[in-house]
């Protein structure tokens, strides 16, 4: 039977949702406050849940080191205190619109690249506040 391990990560940022060909009217009555110019920020909590058979050597599914170094490098040094609409390029204007759902999904895709073999991603969970959040989930 697979266990499962969840990592927590948290990070602040800010962004904006907008898309460069809509006008700014169709921009505010798709995406409301969130297409505000002057952007908005969140104290974002990231679960990133694993998968994977238990080392009868370790009792571990993964080694949490590994997990903690991918998570620094694709979670909070690519978003903590950063604009993610300015400062993370695959969220610049035209491309992705940093929704809780893309993030999660970006995250997702990061987090198993940099975990390799060594453990499955089944779900990363991105919230915003304690009201909203997004999963995106392994097929």
């Amino acid at each position: 039977m697979p266990f499962f391990l969840t990592r927590r990560v948290s990070f602040a940022a800010a962004h904006r949702y907008r898309r460069p060909e809509w006008s700014d009217e169709r921009n505010n009555a798709v995406f409301g406050l969130c297409a505000r110019e002057s952007f908005h920020g969140h104290s974002y909590i990231c679960d990133v849940t694993l998968t994977g058979e238990l080392d009868p050597v370790t009792g571990m599914v993964v080694d949490l080191g590994l997990v903690d170094r991918v998570l620094a490098a694709e979670v909070r040094e690519r978003f903590d205190h950063r604009n993610i609409n300015l400062d993370v390029p695959e969220f610049a204007d035209g491309k992705l619109v940093p929704t809780g759902e893309e993030l999660a999904r970006f995250i997702w895709e990061r987090v198993q690249r940099g975990l390799g073999d060594a453990a499955r991603v089944v779900e990363v969970r991105v919230a915003e506040d304690t009201t909203l959040s997004a999963s995106y989930r392994a097929e």
